[in-house]
């Protein structure tokens, strides 16, 4: 990959790397290797469905306060919060990764070793970046480093589905002085995400009078064909393939077996769709609704004995956007990614990506995700597996990262100045 950094970031990250404070961290992160590992199984072991977080998000805010971090908390929102109080002369750093995972409690029944690799529902997602923030957190307090800025360490609530990145959100929406976020989402350090895909989650119902399939007929429209209009008319949409916009109807739902004869009073669609682009997210929102009210009307045109009539429930609203992929928190990061990655020819950028970094780089906050990687781990699967080599690697990402940010007092300024 043709990827150039500037000169200015380039020294940055050669000073910072050139400290002996540093060399001694990056050595106790590797030592520190086994401990993460077993802070990633004690924190799988605490399962933790979106919304239902809490128990994870205290054992999380647990961990941080005893590892010397002030006013470790489980704030309003769920999210664990504790603060790295730096010199108070450089920018104001969030680091986080997600307490949720996907999995309905019971999931997990244990955590199986077996040759090198961890076994159980959520193990990778995202339970790793979890332990990687505290090795990190390790490994600063080993540098005897001061950073110059604040660095706020949190666990962040309900970023999987229904979730739609909400902990994450409500942090931000309630802290305006961050100036920079590093969200930490897998395990690995070839993946550099650094814009945002929008997405939105809707249910919509049509709505009729209801009746006997036969007696009925011609009496009287059907909801569930003005629903099968609706989906016909967003089958057929032409969406952009650059920026990347797409759309899926999920779920259709109506009637049961005991009405099988039946006019149904009542259809439900639901239906996702996403883009890299604010506006084209939007102008897809107007194009599905504009083809509901279409189909509603001309099934009941159809007919023309009764309305059908429709409303909607919003599910997810997760903005989209994009940050230049020569910021400097990017070049910091890729840097990082290829000074670390095993195979540096593998590090790559993410063209979009729905993750907590989506409500910074929609801020306008300079932000980077990593964690991705490039082995198939059945992330969100029961057999979720997490292979254990190099697992030190990440956590030496995030802690250079952190020092590139915050800066360190006396002896290097932030990338972010």
């Amino acid at each position: 990959m043709d990827y150039q950094v500037n000169p200015k970031v380039q020294a940055l990250f050669d000073q910072v790397l050139g400290l002996e404070e540093v060399k001694k961290a990056m050595d106790f992160i590797e030592a520190d290797a086994e401990q993460s590992i077993e802070d990633q199984i004690a924190l799988t072991l605490i399962e933790a469905p979106t919304f239902h977080e809490a128990e994870r998000a205290q054992a999380y805010a647990e961990y941080l306060g005893k590892l010397g971090l002030e006013d470790a908390h489980v704030d309003e929102f769920g999210n664990a919060v504790a603060l790295w109080k730096g010199a108070g002369t450089g920018p104001k750093i969030l680091v986080e990764a997600h307490l949720d995972t996907v999995f309905p409690k019971g999931s997990v029944k244990e955590v199986r070793r077996e040759n090198g690799i961890l076994y159980a529902p959520g193990i990778v997602d995202d339970t790793r970046g979890l332990a990687v923030l505290l090795s990190a957190l390790r490994g600063l307090k080993a540098s005897g480093l001061q950073t110059k800025g604040d660095i706020v360490f949190v666990g962040t609530s309900r970023e999987e589905g229904m979730g739609s990145l909400g902990g994450m959100k409500d942090f931000l929406d309630h802290n305006p002085d961050i100036e920079g976020s590093i969200s930490v989402d897998g395990a690995w350090t070839e993946s550099i995400t650094f814009e945002a895909t929008g997405f939105k989650t809707y249910e919509v119902n049509f709505y009729g009078i209801g009746g006997h399939a036969y007696g009925a007929f011609g009496l009287m429209a059907n909801p569930l064909h003005a629903a099968a209009r609706a989906v016909a008319k967003i089958a057929d949409f032409q969406v952009a393939e650059e920026p990347k916009t797409t759309f899926c109807v999920s779920n259709f739902h109506a009637g049961n077996d005991a009405g099988v004869h039946a006019i149904v009073p009542k259809a439900t669609i639901k239906f996702n769709f996403r883009s890299n682009s604010a506006e084209l997210l939007e102008e897809l929102d107007q194009r599905i609704f504009k083809a509901i009210q279409e189909a509603c009307d001309e099934e009941t045109a159809r007919w023309g004995k009764d309305t059908i009539t429709w409303d909607h429930v919003q599910y997810c609203d997760v903005p989209a956007g994009t940050q230049d992929i020569h910021a400097p928190m990017v070049e910091a990061t890729y840097l990082a990614a290829k000074h670390l990655s095993p195979d540096p020819e593998k590090v790559h950028f993410n063209k979009g990506g729905c993750v907590n970094g989506n409500m910074a780089v929609s801020r306008g906050l300079p932000c980077v995700t990593i964690g991705g990687g490039l082995v198939d781990t059945k992330c969100h699967n029961l057999e979720e597996y997490y292979p254990i080599e190099n697992s030190h690697l990440c956590p030496q990402e995030v802690m250079l990262l952190l020092l590139m940010a915050a800066g360190i007092e006396g002896k290097t300024e932030s990338v972010l100045k």
